[in-house]
């Protein structure tokens, strides 16, 4: 059991990580996307201007996301050779057309965005970040459909011991998907909008001379923010009645109930302990719960204070805290993705796959050095990417690389001979 433990400790780090470059990787490009429309139609200099800033940080922000999803795939597959060699062929064709979309279309379509800059047509240029835009939905939406497959397995029969996928409409209807892909979608507005309007208020605290873009940036920020927190909490309303009920009389904490539904399991599957471990689940759907509460609460004052322009430029208190509400909802949506994962414990696929059958044949030394090994790396890359993202955020927008005027060289003047 060691080694199963290690094994979804493993996974828990590398995929919560990457949820974390991708959770603001959606946000952001929103954002950047809406300002660069604003600066396109209105031909307005300080939109363009916040559209280098901003999209500089995004583009930062998704090279590392990138970098964090090879080695998690890779990780993935070295380490769950037993799930996919049973599900692969149900779950594995919304995980290709997600490596579809992510590599070639968004990619694509990125590059010519980042150096379509001064080159192409402005409405061409506007084009393609937001098809960026809607590729990167398309690839979270193709992820939490292979994730509600596994939370609620459905449109498959087994043949030969292993899962084949028989009704593709099914598994993309799969309501545990549906919900799950406008919660994630939402819960990113509020990581991109508050990661907005706290970077803005930091330079507004500075008095930095781009207070026009900044100040601007905070209320597209908030904007962003509060309606979003209303979104989520709407799906997560929904997403609560669709519990499996293991993790539903967990969540409860209702002994009556987890021994009814350990009694069935038991009955269905054979000796086993079948709930999910009550203080992940508790401790996790708390913390999710009580953030966003202080995330909706704090929004909804921010949205009120914007509209004083002197507030807005003056008021340091404020700045502190839009400053410390930052890292606010990446803690929740680890909060959260805890709470979805950890609940269906202890299956892999939900009532036909167990975790303890789904691992590669390793043993306990190579899972811990596979665990150091996957760990330190993805520390290093967090570690970089904050600290990249924290120099770009603290610069003006006219330190920024993306879309700067190249500067016509100096002829020089030939040498005199003497």
């Amino acid at each position: 059991m060691e080694t199963v433990e290690l094994a979804r400790l493993q996974f828990a780090f590398t995929a919560g990580a990457h949820f974390l470059f991708v959770s603001l990787t959606l946000g952001l490009v929103t954002l950047v996307a809406i300002i660069q429309t604003w600066a396109t139609v209105r031909r307005s200099p300080v939109h363009m201007r916040m559209t280098r800033f901003w999209g500089q940080l995004y583009i930062i922000n998704y090279a590392m996301g990138i970098v964090t999803g090879i080695v998690m795939e890779f990780q993935f597959g070295l380490s769950w050779s037993g799930l996919t060699d049973f599900a692969g062929n149900a779950f594995g064709a919304s995980l290709a057309i997600e490596t579809l979309v992510a590599f070639f279309i968004e990619s694509t379509f990125l590059g010519l965005w980042i150096f379509g800059w001064n080159r192409l047509n402005r409405w061409a240029h506007l084009a393609a970040i937001w098809i960026v835009t809607l590729t990167a939905y398309a690839s979270a939406f193709w992820i939490l459909i292979s994730n509600g497959f596994l939370q609620n397995p459905v449109g498959h029969r087994i043949t030969n011991g292993k899962l084949e996928l028989i009704d593709f409409g099914a598994m993309i209807a799969n309501p545990f998907a549906q919900v799950a892909f406008g919660h994630v979608m939402s819960a990113a507005m509020i990581v991109g909008g508050l990661f907005m309007a706290g970077v803005s208020a930091y330079h507004l605290r500075r008095r930095t001379v781009d207070q026009d873009v900044f100040r601007k940036s905070l209320r597209i920020g908030i904007t962003m923010a509060l309606p979003a927190t209303m979104i989520t909490a709407a799906y997560g309303s929904v997403s609560v009645d669709m519990l499996q009920p293991a993790k539903d009389a967990v969540w409860l904490n209702s002994p009556e109930k987890m021994a009814q539904v350990q009694a069935e399991m038991v009955a269905r599957f054979g000796p086993g302990d079948y709930l999910p471990p009550a203080g992940w689940v508790q401790v996790s759907g708390t913390l999710m719960l009580t953030l966003l509460a202080v995330m909706m609460a704090f929004s909804a004052i921010s949205f009120l204070i914007m509209w004083f322009r002197p507030v807005v430029t003056g008021f340091r208190l404020w700045h502190w805290l839009l400053m410390l509400m930052i890292p606010v909802p990446f803690v929740t949506m680890i909060a959260g993705w805890i709470f979805r994962e950890v609940g269906r414990q202890p299956w892999v696929v939900y009532g036909l796959l167990k975790t303890s059958d789904a691992i590669s044949p390793m043993s306990v030394g190579q899972m811990r050095l596979s665990l150091i090994i996957f760990t330190s790396l993805f520390s290093v890359l967090i570690v970089v990417n904050y600290w990249l993202m924290a120099r770009q955020a603290r610069r003006g927008p006219d330190e920024a690389a993306l879309g700067a005027t190249e500067q016509p060289a100096v002829p020089q003047q030939p040498a005199l001979s003497l």
